[in-house]
């Protein structure tokens, strides 16, 4: 499994903190940034991230800001990609059961970081359920068709 990250600046800390357990966890990384604490747009590092989980070369991504909704808001933007912003554990299992998701979203000022870990790690064991849900992705995949 291979899981791509990005954060802005305020989302730095719990990046980096999470690519060293996803590490322990055996589990491959790639950092598309930010690598600071230095002012940065959240727009730009939400994009990078969905654009290698469009391209298939991660098969999940997980993204930071300090409010979560702003890079949630940048990977959704992506063709193929939804991402879901984890607030708490149950709704970041039904990111993948009940929406498909491929990426989740984390507010660092709303969230403890040892959230993260428990969140991410429900989030990548849980299995979409297809069924309804599917019907409902469907939805969303004709209208990316059409633009």
């Amino acid at each position: 499994m291979k899981i791509v990250l990005g954060s802005d600046h305020g989302g730095f800390e719990y990046k980096s903190k999470l690519i060293k357990f996803l590490k322990s966890k055996n589990i491959e990384t790639i950092d598309v940034g930010t690598f600071s604490t230095e002012p940065a747009a959240w727009s730009e590092f939400g994009l990078k991230a969905a654009l290698k989980v469009q391209s298939k070369e991660a098969d999940y991504g997980i993204v930071f800001c300090k409010s979560g909704q702003g890079v949630c808001i940048a990977a959704n933007k992506v063709k193929g990609v939804y991402c879901g912003l984890a607030y708490n554990d149950e709704n970041a299992i039904k990111c993948k059961t009940h929406d498909g998701c491929n990426m989740i979203a984390f507010g660092c000022e709303y969230t403890t970081y040892e959230d993260v870990e428990k969140r991410v790690m429900l989030f990548l064991n849980a299995t979409f359920e297809g069924g309804r849900h599917l019907e409902r992705l469907n939805i969303l995949k004709k209208f990316e068709e059409k633009k």
